[in-house]
C-alpha cells in the first residue's frame, strides 16, 4: 500500500443540533453554524452523519469512501467481524449537554441486529472535559429496582425514585456498557467514544417538546427489553496506571469488546514510539496540550486517525499535553 495513502488522518466534524445542545463547543475551538449546537461528531462513518478528511492524499472524501477503498488496511484485522458488515468500527464525539439529555439506553450487538436492521449496539465510553460545580450523570439504575417497578414509574411518570445519580467532576471518565441505563446531565462537556452506532432508545425525556412542537418519541418496551437492571448504582472506575517512564505516564481507562482506550500523560519534549501492525486502527485525541503525530501537529481538542496498516509512528510532545488512545484487541 503506498504511504500517500496511509497516514495520520484529521476530519471535519458533522454537527447535530439536538435541542438540549447549546453553544459551549465554541469553549473547545470549534467554529460553529448558527444555532444550538449538541454535538461534533469527530471521527464518524455511519449512515446519520459521515466526517470528511481534512488532511493529505484522502482530503476532502468521506471516511466511508476511505474505508471502502482501504478495508482492512484502514480498520485492521481485529475488525474483520465489523468489515464483513460493512461498518466502520467506532465513533467518536464531543458532546455539549447545555441542557440534559433523556432518560436512554442502548442495545447490544445481538438486540439491534435482530430488531434494527444492519445497526450496530452501543457500548460506549465518555471523559468529562469539562463540568460546571455540581454536575451530574444518571448511571444505572437504584440497587433493588425491578422491570415491574420500573414499568410503573414510567407509566406514573414518577421515576426518580429508580434512577441512580453519580457527581462528576472534569477529568473524570466513565464506561457504559450496551444495556445501561443513563442521562448526560445539564452543565458538561464531554468526549465520547463508542461503537459506530446512533440506536438510542428513550424511556423519558424531561416532559419537553421537540422542534415540531410534539413529545419526542419514547421506545419503553424496546428499552424494558435491554435494561441491564443488575447494573445498580455503578460508581467511577478507577484509572489503571500500565506504563511509566521519565516524562510520560499511561492509563488503562476502559476495556471491552469493542475497545480499548487509554489516556496518555506527558511532559514536554516526551516522545511515544508506537506500530500500527495491520491489526488495529489506533484513534488519538488531544485533550490538552499540543503534540506532533509524526509530522502532523495535533492541538486540544483533535482527534487523529491512524490506519491500522500505517506501520512505526511517532507521537512528540511540543508542550505538557494529556491524550486519549483508543484502539481494538
Amino acid at each position: 500500500m503506498s504511504s500517500l495513502k496511509l497516514y495520520p488522518m484529521t476530519f471535519t466534524p458533522v454537527f447535530k443540533d439536538y435541542l438540549w445542545g447549546g453553544r459551549n463547543l465554541e469553549k473547545l475551538g470549534r467554529k460553529l453554524p448558527a444555532g444550538i449546537i449538541a454535538e461534533s461528531w469527530e471521527i464518524a462513518g455511519h449512515e446519520d452523519g459521515t466526517s470528511v478528511v481534512k488532511n493529505g492524499f484522502w482530503a476532502g472524501k468521506r471516511l466511508t469512501e476511505v474505508h471502502a477503498e482501504l478495508g482492512l488496511d484502514l480498520i485492521g484485522h481485529n475488525n474483520a467481524w465489523a468489515q464483513e458488515r460493512g461498518k466502520f468500527p467506532l465513533l467518536v464525539k464531543l458532546l455539549d449537554a447545555n441542557k440534559p439529555l433523556s432518560v436512554q439506553v442502548h442495545p447490544d450487538d445481538a438486540y439491534a441486529l435482530a430488531n434494527e436492521g444492519n445497526e450496530l449496539g452501543k457500548t460506549e465510553m465518555w471523559v468529562v472535559l469539562r463540568a460546571e460545580p455540581g454536575a451530574e450523570l444518571i448511571l444505572g439504575v437504584k440497587a433493588g429496582t425491578t422491570p415491574q417497578d420500573f414499568r410503573q414509574g414510567i407509566e406514573e411518570g414518577i421515576l426518580e425514585p429508580y434512577l441512580h445519580h453519580l457527581p462528576v467532576k472534569t477529568g473524570d471518565h466513565i464506561c457504559v456498557p450496551a444495556g445501561t441505563l443513563h442521562a448526560i446531565m445539564e452543565g458538561l462537556l464531554i468526549a465520547e467514544i463508542q461503537q459506530n452506532s446512533n440506536t438510542t432508545y428513550r424511556v423519558y425525556d424531561w416532559n419537553r417538546m421537540g422542534v415540531d412542537g410534539k413529545p419526542r418519541p419514547l421506545h419503553i418496551d424496546k428499552a424494558l427489553d435491554v435494561i441491564d437492571f443488575e447494573r445498580a448504582e455503578p460508581g467511577l472506575c478507577p484509572p489503571v496506571l500500565v506504563a511509566e517512564r521519565k516524562g510520560l505516564r499511561r492509563f488503562e481507562l476502559c476495556r471491552n469488546r469493542y475497545f480499548v482506550t487509554e489516556r496518555m500523560e506527558m511532559m514536554a519534549g516526551a516522545v511515544y514510539r508506537g506500530e500500527c501492525n495491520g491489526e488495529s486502527l489506533e484513534i488519538w485525541g488531544v485533550i490538552d496540550g499540543r503534540v506532533e503525530v509524526g509530522e502532523l501537529p495535533l492541538k486540544a481538542v483533535h482527534f487523529a486517525l491512524l490506519p491500522a496498516a500505517l506501520g512505526k509512528f511517532r507521537i512528540k510532545a511540543i508542550t505538557k499535553a494529556t491524550l486519549l488512545r483508543t484502539y481494538v484487541e
